[in-house]
């Protein structure tokens, strides 16, 4: 028989404990009672709990002393905070602070059900790795910092935050995150924002009632709907345009949404997860980002490290690449291929290792993998103090741009700006080539300049 699930109510205010121990007891978990912070102490010294419900503001102290004292002691209960309405800074400092989620007064009951119901499903600590389970590879200190953060961020619900060069694993980290999280058995829902026309976010991310605009000719549901109870990847957020920024805030901030052609809010229970290449920080100072917004998403940063700062780690990659693709062929690295990946740049990171090691696979002639074969750029002109070329094509996200920009400039001035016939000559869709206009700012202006 399994054990019944024992819960930690926290608050000095005894109308609102009886109220919450209600409607735990109606959801058949055994409940404790704690009228101050000293109080809970002492039973969480005392007893087992699977779970803690704390009041911010006690008379003896406040929350927050509980989440570190539980950290501290690796306690292993998750600690959720009731914060006043619309205290958004109490709520970050609780998430920061290692808290698993928090709740507003007044305490909605269906709410603080969805909350109980999430926390009591978060997986013990884990020891080891499954065989097969998706790792972040190698040993270098900054792999190790990143892995230590990704099991503490997994135990609650703050938005994170993840930032880093393009092909340094921003999504594998996102992924991590879920599958050991209290929703690893939710929806995962990954979005590239940089990906969607800005008249098709606000469908996209919310869905759309019948008869909202021409074309909608059912009920449909949008991203968030889709991750109800999961987790939303917001990938190249920075992306966003700022008017959908706005109504991304409201969205996270109520846990609430409005369909296109709707009259009323539907909850909806999704953790955040963003992730982008841009310096965030940089975007709010440039007026391109919100700083509100910015502060929602930001609670707990994760910071990915490019290839270049896990040196040490290059060879141990490559090898586990290689193994990946060889399909199993007899395939190994010469000693002068491995060093001189080592000593490579790669302003795309891994996922340019991977294309690398591919096209060497590709070219080789035997059974050995040789310089010859990985088509790097010479050591000599990569500039070794840096360790990145200076062809004046990187950041590569920039250069490619750069020749996407060059590409639809070149079509349109061939087709008299005919964006039908440019689309065709460039090969995508006219949709699609009306998106990258907009992302790129090409405007009618540089046409025939």
């Amino acid at each position: 028989m399994s054990r019944i699930p024992r819960v930690l109510l926290v608050d000095d205010e005894p109308d609102i404990l009886e109220l919450l121990e209600l409607a735990l007891i109606r959801m058949g978990l055994e409940v404790g009672r704690a009228g101050n912070v000293r109080e809970a102490f002492r039973q969480l010294d005392n007893a087992h709990y699977d779970l803690c419900l704390t009041d911010m503001r006690m008379p003896d102290g406040e929350g927050l002393e509980l989440v570190r004292y539980i950290a501290e002691r690796n306690l292993d209960v998750p600690v959720a905070v009731i914060t006043a309405h619309g205290n958004t800074e109490n709520a970050v400092a609780a998430l920061k602070a290692g808290a698993f989620d928090y709740l507003s007064k007044p305490v909605a009951l269906d709410q603080l059900r969805t909350l109980v119901k999430s926390a009591l499903k978060l997986p013990q600590a884990r020891v080891g790795t499954k065989t097969g389970e998706r790792t972040l590879l190698g040993h270098s200190a900054a792999m190790r910092r990143v892995r230590e953060l990704i099991e503490r961020v997994a135990r609650n619900q703050a938005p994170v935050h993840i930032s880093g060069e393009s092909g340094s694993g921003k999504e594998l980290a996102a992924r991590l995150i879920v599958e050991k999280s209290a929703r690893h058995d939710q929806s995962f829902v990954a979005v590239n924002c940089g990906a969607i026309p800005e008249n098709l976010m606000e469908s996209e991310f919310f869905g759309y009632r019948k008869g909202a605009f021409t074309g909608a000719d059912k009920d449909r549901d949008g991203f968030f709907q889709a991750a109800n109870g999961g987790t939303l990847l917001l990938d190249e957020v920075a992306d966003l345009p700022l008017n959908m920024q706005v109504k991304l805030l409201r969205a996270i901030q109520e846990k609430k949404v409005r369909k296109v052609g709707a009259t009323e809010e539907e909850p909806v229970d999704v953790r955040i997860i963003s992730a982008t290449h841009h310096n965030l920080a940089e975007r709010v100072q440039q007026g391109k980002f919100r700083q509100d917004l910015y502060y929602r998403l930001n609670v707990i940063s994760l910071q990915m490290p490019s290839l270049r700062e896990m040196g040490e780690d290059i060879g141990e990659i490559a090898s586990q690449v290689l193994d990946k693709l060889r399909g199993g062929e007899t395939v190994k690295f010469s000693a002068a291929a491995l060093h001189a990946l080592t000593q490579y740049g790669f302003p795309g990171n891994v996922r340019e290792l991977e294309n690398i090691i591919e096209r060497a696979l590709a070219l080789r002639t035997g059974e050995v993998v040789t310089p010859d074969d990985l088509q790097l750029v010479p050591a000599e002109s990569a500039g070794k103090k840096d360790r990145s070329p200076v062809s004046g094509k990187y950041p590569l996200t920039d250069y490619l741009d750069r020749v996407e920009r060059e590409a639809i400039l070149e079509a349109l001035n061939q087709t008299g700006f005919n964006r039908t016939a440019a689309a065709k000559i460039l090969g995508v869709t006219f949709r699609a080539l009306r998106y990258r206009m907009e992302r790129l700012s090409v405007t009618d202006k540089e046409i025939s300049n």
